[in-house]
C-alpha cells in the first residue's frame, strides 16, 4: 500500500487556505514596508554623518559633495582606514557584507530558503555606511536593498510561514528599500519581480505593491516630496534622433559588457594576491585613494555629479574623464570586496557616456542637435539596466524619476538595444556572474508553468486498461510476462467494482505482493490501494501533480467532478511529460509557412491568387 498524507487530497486543492495566507502576507509586508522606510532613512544619514565628520569635521545629516573637501594628500589614506575595518567586519563578523548586495540576496533566495542571518541586516548597512562615509565610490541603495530584504527574511522567520512567503517577505523588504531611496515606488516592485522572484503572481505582486507604497510614503515624509535627481524638461528630438539612439544603445551595451567582465577581472586578480582577504579592501581603497587624489568626483555616492550630469552642466573633458576614472574607482574598490551598491556609480558611469555621446555626434554632425542631457538620462538607464539584465525596471525607474512621457520611446529603444547587446556578449548579467562562480545557475527569463496552463483531460488517457476487483494478482501479472500491450502500457491499473472505481494497483504492488504473499489467489483489491487519490479532467495539471507529489505516487485515476466513482481517464508521469514536449515543440519545432507550401487559407484569396500569379510568372506581378 502507498503510504498517504494525513490530508485527503483526493477531493480538495492542495492550498485551500491561500486567500487566507495573501492577506496575512499583505500586513507583514506593510509593516517590512514602513520598517524599510525608516531603515533607509537611517541609513543615508549615517552615511551622511560620517561623510560630514570625516572629510569636514562637522556634524550633520545631509549628504555633502566631495568634488571639493579640504583633506588634500589626506585623500589617500582616508579611504584605506574605512577599507580596514570593512576587511576586519567581512573577516570576523559576516562575510555576506561584501559586494554590492542584490547578488547575495539572490543567493539567499536560491541556496537558503530565503533565510538572513540578523547580524547581516546589522552589519551590512554599518559596513556599508563606513566604506562610504570614507570615501568609497558606491551608492546606498545595494546595502538598503540587501538590508530591506535581511529585515523581511528575519519576519519571516519569526512566524510560522512557508519558503515562498519568506521570499515575498525578503522581496518586500528589498522593493521597499530601494522605493524608499529614490521615491520610485513602480521600479522597484519591478525590480524585485525581475531579480529576486522570478514569477508575477497576486501573492507576490500585491505585497510587493503595499511594502513599495508604504516605503515611498516614509521617503516623502522624511526627505521631501522632491526626486532623488532633479531633472529639467529636455528635448529627445523624436523622431529624427532615433538613429543616433540606435548606436547610443549598441554603445550602452558593450559598455556594460565590458564593465561586468572588467569587475570579475579585478576581483579574480585580488583572489590571487599571497595574503589574506582582510586586507583587500584596504588594498583597493588605497587604489581609490590615488585616484581620487587627482579627480576628486569619484569619490562617496556622487548624487551631485550625477545631476549635473544629467542637466548638462558639464564639459565633453569632465564627462569622459567621470566616464574612465569612476569605473575604475569602483572595479577596483568592488572588485577588492568591500562593501557599497552598484546603482549610482553605475548611474554616473551610463549618464557620462551618453551626455559624452551627445556632444561629440554633435561635434562630428553639426545638424545632428542631440541632447546631452536626454542621452545623459537614457546611457544611465541603459547602462546599468542591461549589465543587471533588468532592463525593464529601468525604463520605469528613468520615467519616473523625470515624469517626461516623451522619455518613453528613446528609453525603450536604447534599453533594449543594450540588453540584446548584452545576452549576445555575455552569459551572467553582473549580479548572477559570481553567483554562476558559485555553481549556481539563475533562470532570468519569465514565463508561465505549462503546467498552470493545461487542463488533466487536455493530456490524460481516455481509454486505460481497468481490471475487475475480483481479478487475481497472478492472473495480472500473467497478463504481462505474456507482454500483453494493453498490460503493459501503463505502470498502473484502476480496479472496477462494475461500473464503479474500487482502487488502483502498480506494478510494485504487483511484484510485493507476490514476493511477500504465498496466496497466488489474493485478488488486485486486496493488494492495491482500495482508496486511490484522484484528479478530475477540469484540473490544472499543476494542481494534479501536486496531488502525487503530496501522497508520493506517479499516476492518478481521473475521474468525473460531479460522479467520483466513475471513471473517465488516467494521468501518468509520461502525460505529465507530454504536456512539456508540447511547449518545447513550440519553442524549437519550426512549421511550414504559406511561402514556403504555396497553399495559403480560405480567407486570404485574394493574396494566394497575387502569388500564384507571380509564381507562374516567376516576376513580381505588377501592383493596380
Amino acid at each position: 500500500m502507498v503510504e498517504r498524507s494525513n490530508l485527503d487530497y483526493r477531493h480538495v486543492n492542495v492550498n485551500p487556505s491561500g486567500e487566507f495566507r495573501i492577506l496575512l502576507v499583505s500586513l507583514l509586508a506593510a509593516i517590512i514596508g514602513i520598517l524599510a522606510g525608516f531603515v533607509a532613512y537611517g541609513l543615508y544619514s549615517l552615511i551622511s554623518f560620517i561623510t560630514n565628520l570625516v572629510f569636514f569635521q562637522r556634524f550633520g545629516l545631509s549628504l555633502p559633495s566631495l568634488k571639493e573637501n579640504p583633506l588634500g594628500a589626506w585623500i589617500i589614506i582616508v579611504p584605506v582606514i574605512g577599507g580596514l575595518i570593512v576587511g576586519v567586519m567581512a573577516k570576523y563578523g559576516s562575510s555576506k557584507i561584501k559586494g554590492h548586495g542584490i547578488p547575495e540576496a539572490m543567493e539567499a533566495v536560491l541556496t537558503n530558503r530565503s533565510r538572513i542571518q540578523p547580524r547581516v541586516a546589522i552589519l551590512k548597512p554599518l559596513s556599508a555606511a563606513i566604506a562610504i562615509g570614507t570615501g568609497g565610490p558606491f551608492g546606498a541603495e545595494g546595502p538598503i536593498i540587501q538590508t530591506g530584504g535581511a529585515l523581511g527574511s528575519l519576519i519571516g522567520q519569526l512566524i510560522h510561514t512557508t519558503a515562498s512567503e519568506r521570499k515575498v517577505l525578503l522581496a518586500c523588504g528589498a522593493a521597499a528599500g530601494m522605493a524608499a531611496t529614490f521615491s520610485t515606488p513602480i521600479a522597484a516592485v519591478i525590480l524585485a519581480i525581475e531579480l529576486l522572484l522570478f514569477e508575477f503572481k497576486s501573492r507576490s505582486f500585491i505585497p510587493l505593491v503595499i511594502a513599495s507604497t508604504l516605503a515611498t510614503t516614509i521617503h516623502l515624509w522624511l526627505m521631501g516630496t522632491g526626486p532623488m535627481f532633479t531633472v529639467a524638461v529636455v528635448d529627445f528630438g523624436i523622431p529624427t534622433a532615433l538613429p543616433y539612439y540606435v548606436l547610443l544603445g549598441l554603445l550602452c551595451g558593450a559598455a556594460a559588457v565590458g564593465f561586468s567582465n572588467l569587475l570579475y577581472w579585478v576581483e579574480d586578480q585580488f583572489e590571487r594576491l599571497p595574503f589574506d582577504s582582510m586586507w583587500y579592501p584596504a588594498v583597493g581603497a588605497l587604489g581609490l585613494g590615488i585616484i581620487g587624489y587627482f579627480f576628486p568626483r569619484v569619490i562617496g555616492v556622487g548624487y551631485d555629479t550625477i545631476s549635473d550630469i544629467l542637466n548638462a552642466r558639464l564639459a565633453l573633458n569632465v564627462l569622459l574623464a567621470v566616464m574612465i576614472f569612476k569605473s575604475l574607482a569602483l572595479v577596483i574598490s568592488l572588485g577588492s570586496g568591500t562593501s557599497g551598491g552598484l546603482l549610482a556609480p553605475m548611474f554616473m558611469v551610463g549618464a557620462a557616456l551618453g551626455g559624452a555621446f551627445a556632444m561629440i555626434v554633435n561635434r562630428i554632425i553639426p545638424g545632428a542637435n542631440l541632447s546631452p542631457a536626454a542621452c545623459a538620462l537614457v546611457g544611465m538607464a541603459a547602462v546599468f539596466g542591461s549589465a543587471a539584465r533588468a532592463t525593464f525596471t529601468f525604463i520605469i525607474f528613468a520615467f519616473e524619476i523625470t515624469r517626461d512621457y516623451n522619455a518613453i520611446l528613446p528609453l525603450m529603444l536604447v534599453c533594449v538595444l543594450a540588453d540584446g547587446v548584452a545576452i549576445l556578449l555575455m552569459r551572467n548579467s553582473i549580479m548572477t556572474e559570481k553567483l554562476a562562480r558559485r555553481g549556481l545557475h539563475i533562470h532570468l527569463d519569465y514565463e508561465p508553468d505549462v503546467l498552470q496552463l493545461t487542463r488533466v483531460g487536455e493530456v490524460m488517457d481516455t481509454g486505460p486498461k481497468a481490471i475487475p476487483s475480483a481479478m487475481t494478482v497472478k492472473e495480472v501479472a500473467d497478463h504481462v510476462t505474456r507482454g500483453d500491450p494493453e498490460y503493459i502500457r501503463h505502470q498502473a491499473f484502476p480496479i472496477m467494482n462494475g461500473q464503479q472505481l474500487a482502487g488502483i494497483i502498480t506494478w510494485g504492488d504487483i511484484v510485493k505482493s507476490l514476493a511477500e504473499d504465498t496466496n497466488v489467489e489474493k485478488t488486485v483489491l486486496e493488494a492495491g490501494n482500495d482508496e486511490p487519490v484522484v484528479t478530475y479532467p477540469d484540473e490544472l495539471l499543476y494542481d494534479a501533480v501536486g496531488k502525487m507529489l503530496h501522497n508520493d505516487v506517479g499516476r492518478l485515476p481521473v475521474v468525473d467532478r460531479h460522479s467520483p466513482s466513475k471513471l473517465v481517464g488516467y494521468l501518468g508521469r509520461s502525460a505529465v511529460m507530454e504536456a512539456r514536449l508540447g511547449r518545447l515543440h513550440e519553442e524549437h519545432v519550426r512549421e511550414t509557412g504559406w511561402l514556403q507550401s504555396g497553399t495559403f487559407p480560405k480567407s486570404s484569396n485574394i493574396f494566394r491568387g497575387v502569388f500564384s500569379r507571380a509564381k507562374n510568372k516567376k516576376d513580381i506581378p505588377e501592383e493596380e
